[in-house]
């Protein structure tokens, strides 16, 4: 298996992804957009990750390789390769098949509960509720050909699939408690008082139970795309 991550920021990695990579025995190589923008043939390629990220998908006039990215995305899904995007990589997604992203009503930082909306019995299926860690402050209308999987209070769309090989999640299901401390040190200043984002000490008391929910939810999402489940 060729996975390939398409990465925004120094701090935004896969993850718990990792694992399951490895343990599929994957040969991952990864684009590191913030310091150099080439992409590789998706020849050959057998999975397209779109990691976080804090920049928007419309900022395309000051970070131009996102015009690339979004070229290579729709190419991927085009092809029939598996694509999962994840945040700032859903709205990658859904912006590059031509769907709106633009600012949320309420910016969804912490461990909110989402719920699962009924679809097709071929469709992947989260759980009817969980819990699960957001950082986002943007959102996207669905894409043409897309189903809605779940929503949540703050945010009518956070997640949908095309097809059977790809979907986007708005909230972040690979984050360890390293990931999240990461994220934290560099994305702190975010932490404005709101209805939906926690305090920083909050973040910082999550017990690793609920990271290892959210990480064995995405091994099942990673499953499901890749036909391994």
């Amino acid at each position: 298996m060729r996975a390939h991550v398409l990465q925004h920021v120094p701090f935004e990695g896969i993850g718990s992804m990792a694992a399951w990579l490895e343990a599929h025995c994957a040969d991952v190589s990864t684009t590191r957009l913030f310091a150099d923008p080439t992409l590789p043939q998706l020849k050959g390629l057998d999975l397209v990750i779109a990691m976080g990220g804090p920049m928007s998908v419309n900022d395309e006039s000051t970070l131009p390789w996102l015009r690339a990215e979004k070229r290579f995305v729709r190419d991927a899904v085009e092809r029939g390769i598996p694509v999962l995007g994840v945040c700032l990589g859903a709205q990658v997604i859904a912006s590059a098949l031509g769907a709106s992203v633009y600012q949320s009503s309420q910016k969804e930082i912490g461990w909110f509960e989402i719920e699962a909306t009924p679809n097709a019995t071929d469709s992947f299926h989260l759980p009817s509720r969980c819990t699960v860690f957001h950082w986002h402050g943007e959102t996207f209308d669905l894409p043409s050909g897309a189903v809605r999987l779940a929503r949540s209070a703050a945010c009518e769309n956070q997640a949908f699939q095309i097809g059977r090989h790809v979907i986007g999640l708005q909230f972040h299901l690979e984050t360890t408690p390293d990931g999240a401390k990461t994220m934290i040190d560099h994305c702190g200043a975010e932490l404005v008082p709101g209805p939906y984002v926690q305090t920083e000490s909050q973040l910082r008391d999550v017990p690793a139970a609920a990271y290892a929910e959210i990480n064995s939810l995405m091994e099942m999402v990673m499953s499901y795309l890749l036909g391994t489940d």
